[in-house]
């Protein structure tokens, strides 16, 4: 089950991958790791560097996707963007931080979706 959940997420990503070049957002990279944790997406967009967690689920049974990135999912990620910032050589960047959400074949993109 597990295994099956990473591949559906890996076509969310790679879904909202497509999604956000569409808008004309660069992709600077994926699955980004860190020892803090992970960030799906890190985009560009214009001059801001966009860190995106992206949700999927089939359903909303269990609540909207974005309700998972609760404020503990935003604290790691702040921290994670904080370090790739640093390794990159650009800690005075502008970022902003984005969620996508994906239910069935739907997309919700949220920006500034928390700060």
């Amino acid at each position: 089950m597990k295994e099956f959940n990473k591949v559906k997420g890996d076509i969310g990503e790679f879904e909202a991958q497509k999604f956000l070049k569409n808008l004309g957002m660069k992709i600077l990279g994926t699955n980004y790791k860190n020892k803090i944790g992970e960030i799906d997406i890190v985009a560009l967009d214009k001059n801001v560097i966009v860190f995106i967690e992206v949700k999927r689920r089939e359903t909303l049974a269990f609540g909207r996707p974005v309700e998972a990135v609760d404020y503990r999912k935003q604290q790691k990620i702040k921290k994670t963007a904080e370090m790739y910032l640093i390794f990159k050589k650009k800690p005075y960047a502008d970022v902003r931080f984005d969620v996508i959400e994906i239910v069935g074949d739907q997309i919700n993109y949220i920006k500034n979706a928390f700060m």
